[in-house]
């Protein structure tokens, strides 16, 4: 048995998902292999960057090489478990930091994870290449707001969407014209950049795709039914939905949407954990979102769609850190 792997797990972030992460961050810390891998948490925080002792001692990070100085020794980490939903984790900001300074992490690299963090250049792109999505309208902050034009254009109801925010916060449904102010106050509060979507009609879908053992791996798909109006952040954390996997789906339906998932995936030439989400209109999936540093608390939907795999989490985790020290 080799030496053990000095992992630090990455968690926290500058977003509204910073709980959310602390949770990701600490199943990931319990659940690793002690055999293989020597796991420390990391807490990036708008205050800060620390590694937490169990007795909850807070030790600050050098950002100048990511070590930390622990009981009079340098401690430099092998590899980065990167569990930070939102900025600075998932929009690119972080892997480009461990880029420059020769760590490997996790998550995909920076390119891709900045395009997929900002739905509006994502939906761009995927729909060059044929994926159909949603009708939609961009709008940035301070920008004349012309109700008009943008109910021409995607039509009611619709979703008003922060650009660039992950757990459903900065998003409602808007059904009628005189909505749309507030709407956009509460997706202004989170970004902004905003996007207007069409809301389209058909079940929803979320599906993982990871790189597993060296291969892209579609995971079970999962069926989203959710008792609110839309899957927000109620359904999301709140047990108010349903998460059905596997979906049940007919075999050309699912055919359909894992080779678009996979496709995606590797078009964006992303790595580690993805989690795309798919409202199937007439048996046609249209993409909403793609993440990159989905959750993985026990609840998440990617571990469960890994369970239904015969995945369990431990070498769910593992798997993503042997991926990215093969890559260094």
């Amino acid at each position: 048995m080799g030496k053990t792997k000095r992992i630090a797990v990455v968690m926290g972030g500058f977003s509204s998902e910073f709980g959310i992460s602390l949770k990701s961050g600490e199943v990931v810390y319990r659940t690793l292999d002690r055999e293989r891998y020597e796991p420390y948490r990391i807490q990036i925080r708008k205050d800060g960057w620390f590694l937490l002792t169990d007795s909850k001692e807070e030790i600050p990070v050098n950002r100048d090489n990511f070590s930390v100085v622990l009981q009079g020794e340098t401690l430099q980490f092998d590899c980065v478990f990167n569990a930070i939903h939102g900025t600075p984790g998932e929009d690119g900001l972080l892997q480009a930091y461990l880029e420059l300074i020769g760590i490997p992490q996790t998550a995909c690299s920076s390119y891709p994870a900045a395009l997929t963090f900002n739905k509006r250049d994502l939906l761009s792109v995927v729909k060059s290449y044929g994926v159909p999505t949603a009708r939609s309208y961009r709008l940035n902050k301070g920008q004349q707001v012309k109700p008009k034009e943008i109910f021409e254009q995607v039509g009611l109801p619709c979703f008003v969407k922060a650009n660039r925010a992950g757990s459903s916060f900065g998003i409602s449904m808007v059904k009628e014209e005189d909505a749309l102010e507030a709407a956009l106050e509460v997706a202004f509060a989170e970004d902004d950049q905003v996007l207007i979507e069409a809301a389209l009609v058909g079940r929803e879908v979320s599906v993982g795709v990871i790189r597993y053992e060296g291969k892209t791996r579609v995971l079970p798909i999962t069926e989203i039914i959710s008792e609110n109006e839309f899957f927000d952040y109620q359904a999301k954390y709140e047990g108010k939905s349903q998460e059905i996997t596997p979906a049940d789906l007919d075999g050309e339906t699912e055919g359909k949407i894992r080779e678009l998932a996979a496709r995606i995936y590797d078009l964006l030439e992303l790595d580690g954990y993805s989690r795309s989400e798919f409202i199937l209109v007439d048996g046609t999936p249209h993409l909403l979102e793609v993440n990159t540093t989905p959750g993985l608390t026990e609840a998440s939907i990617l571990p469960q769609q890994a369970a239904a795999e015969g995945i369990g989490l431990a070498e769910l985790f593992s798997s993503a850190i042997e991926d990215a020290l093969g890559k260094k």
